[in-house]
């Protein structure tokens, strides 16, 4: 509580992260499954590899490591999109990056929402991620027109959280009580419902057009599709994964398995096949629609603009050699293609570091405390880190890779929903459903690793460190 008697916002979206992974464990029962293995796996790599355990333990990562998840949602209009900006600003995120996931053939752009800062990562690193359908990439005017008239009869947010929302932007926050039925009316949003907005005959129309634009448009609002906890050990994952009868997607999305983890890795086990009820079946769930699955993710490093080029040009070189899109029945050549490639990024965070292709966070030592008082001691950044008076850990990566999400659309979806767009990357259209700009994420992780180098020079007493 501060000095108001609001609640902070970080502890506002703690608590609705809580909430939203009991009502997932509720409604997909293998979320919690793969939460168990997720923490088994954790265990055993943190007591196996004192690396990554003293990793986790400097850069104080260790505390938020079994609360670590990300969510992901689809909205239908621009207003829906405005105003699931206003919910989460009441948790205290914004929206971080753009995503076009045209070109891997899902009519939808999207962003991140989540905590910007690093302190507030810290106590909650929960983030969502967000997609707004793009109708304009609708060819079919009658499915377009018909798709438009859907979603203008429905209402996503119960008339409780719209009013929490507008007091919290009137007042600057929510009280003790204020807050606690927020949670609670915000999670209903998120919530699955077995009974369709739409008859079987529309639901088939809009599968058949695109089975996402069926996703997003046959429901009462944006379920949380998939639930997504950190691993620290992905490839441990996908075997113990079959090991508990989950059969897991071909491909782990991102870069391949390294020393020295780089970005964003993720698998998934298939979409699960719910029972649905269409407004003409009287009630009766006799229909059946498949869209959320479960994920999990491996994160690495943050990369720098020259790291992200890097990253990029070896991925897009991988893929272009494999000549077609990563599946189950080319899995293993596209892993060996992808290992090829990418023996050309360096695999040692001293290298990544000294080239400039990664983000780090700098930590005073004791000897470099204890050196205060000493005149001759080191005072530029290469010389205190050559000293062993500053030591450095990478930046955990925060964010999405738009090959990375639009992957894991793509194989939960199935192969055969692969569709091709005219449409491009138009950020500018999405800025403006949101009412708001997106801020770079590249900004942000430059932004924490010179307040980590502020906050050196004034705990060594030595002139700002650049």
């Amino acid at each position: 509580m501060n000095t108001q008697g609001f609640v902070e916002a970080d502890e506002i979206r703690t608590r609705f992260s809580r909430a939203m992974s009991d009502m997932y464990k509720q409604e997909v029962p293998l979320y919690g499954t793969l939460m168990e293995l997720v923490a088994e796996t954790n265990s055993t790599v943190m007591a196996s590899d004192k690396a990554v355990s003293g990793h986790l333990q400097r850069t104080g990562e260790i505390e938020r490591l079994d609360m670590e998840r990300h969510g992901a949602i689809r909205v239908g209009t621009p207003e829906e999109l405005a105003t699931i900006a206003r919910l989460f600003a009441v948790m205290g995120m914004q929206p971080v990056g753009y995503y076009d996931l045209t070109p891997a053939g899902v009519p939808v752009h999207s962003t991140a929402f989540r905590a910007i800062h690093e302190d507030s990562l810290q106590a909650s690193p929960f983030r969502v991620f967000t997609s707004l359908l793009r109708l304009d990439l609708i060819e079919n005017v009658e499915i377009r027109q018909r798709v438009q008239a859907i979603l203008d009869q429905r209402q996503i947010f119960t008339p409780d959280a719209l009013k929490l929302i507008e007091k919290f932007e009137t007042h600057g926050g929510l009280d003790a009580k204020d807050a606690a039925d927020f949670v609670e009316q915000a999670l209903e949003t998120f919530r699955w419902h077995h009974d369709a907005t739409v008859t079987a005959k529309d639901y088939q129309r809009l599968h058949d057009q695109h089975r996402l634009i069926a996703d997003v448009v046959a429901f009462k609002g944006p379920h949380i599709n998939h639930l997504t906890p950190r691993t620290l050990d992905i490839d441990m994952i996908q075997n113990g994964m079959q090991q508990k009868g989950i059969t897991p997607k071909a491909v782990i999305e991102g870069p391949p398995r390294r020393r020295c983890p780089i970005l964003l890795r993720q698998t998934s086990f298939k979409a699960l096949q719910e029972t649905v009820a269409f407004t003409d079946q009287d009630g009766i769930a006799t229909g059946s629609h498949t869209a959320r699955f479960g994920e999990i993710e491996q994160r690495g490093a943050a990369l720098t603009p020259k790291g992200r080029e890097l990253y990029d040009s070896l991925l897009n070189a991988a893929r272009a050699e494999l000549g077609e899109f990563p599946s189950e029945s080319n899995a293993e050549k596209y892993t060996a293609i992808l290992e090829k490639h990418f023996k050309d990024f360096p695999d040692d965070y001293a290298e990544l570091h000294d080239k400039g292709l990664a983000y780090f966070r700098y930590f005073p030592t004791q000897k470099g405390i204890a050196s205060r008082s000493n005149s001759h001691r080191p005072s530029s950044r290469q010389e205190l880190i050559a000293q062993g008076h500053i030591q450095y850990e990478p930046l955990v990566y925060e964010d999405f890779l738009p090959v990375s999400a639009a992957g894991i659309f793509q194989s939960n979806l199935g192969d055969d929903s692969q569709a091709h767009y005219a449409g491009s990357s138009n950020q500018a259209e999405f800025e403006k459903a949101l009412g708001q700009k997106v801020t770079n994420e590249l900004k942000l992780y430059a932004d924490t690793q010179r307040r980590s180098l502020l906050d050196c020079s004034t705990i060594l007493a030595v002139s700002p460190l650049v």
